[in-house]
């Protein structure tokens, strides 16, 4: 149950945009949520973005972890800010009760997949079904890429390395909380949400 809360503000900085400091910080949570799994249940702890703005689109400076107390405070207990500290508006947030006075609704949180590269998904086809690149070109035209508009975080893959879009949405408020889990993301799995505040 989402009952806590604890918000990550980033300060301006004139070297680094809010865009790459934001990254390098969900990347670091994404680590973290992963190796908290033996003390903390994977799932336990969601992510918000509530500066977001659908219309730049930007994550904006304020991450917000969602979770239970007792979750939040294992995630805090490990290094995991080491390196971004310097770049937030409080170096160690502690868990706060979820301000019932200002909850405005429910959200579900979530990631959006866009297969915006017809090049990538060729050779994903050719490695999988073991077509040649002739009939993968057939299969999948150059017109099959999808744009998106969300708000997305620039993130290194930990197992090929290559850079990959993680594409948010901020769902419609909800009057009711809908239990669940998150994913190593934070990010909702099933339909599980995030007070709004």
């Amino acid at each position: 149950m989402c009952t806590y809360y604890l918000d990550l503000v980033l300060e301006p900085d004139p070297e680094f945009g809010a865009p790459m400091l934001m990254a390098a910080l969900y990347a670091k949570l994404h680590r973290a949520l992963v190796a908290v799994e033996s003390t903390t249940p994977l799932g336990a702890v969601g992510v918000s973005f509530p500066l977001h703005d659908d219309a730049r689109p930007t994550l904006g400076t304020c991450m917000r972890l969602h979770g239970s107390e007792a979750a939040l405070a294992a995630l805090m207990s490990t290094p995991w800010l080491r390196g971004v500290r310097d770049h937030l508006a409080q170096a160690q947030p502690t868990p706060q009760p979820v301000p019932l006075e200002k909850l405005q609704g429910y959200r579900v949180v979530s990631r959006v997949q866009v297969h915006s590269s017809p090049e990538r998904q060729r050779r994903r086809l050719m490695r999988r079904q073991g077509v040649d690149e002739r009939e993968a070109v057939q299969r999948i035209p150059n017109d099959v890429v999808q744009r998106c508009d969300l708000p997305f975080v620039s993130l290194a893959s930990a197992s090929t390395g290559q850079v990959f879009k993680l594409f948010v949405r901020h769902g419609t408020l909800q009057a009711q909380a809908v239990e669940g889990r998150f994913n190593a993301y934070g990010l909702s799995q099933q339909g599980a949400t995030v007070p709004w505040f």
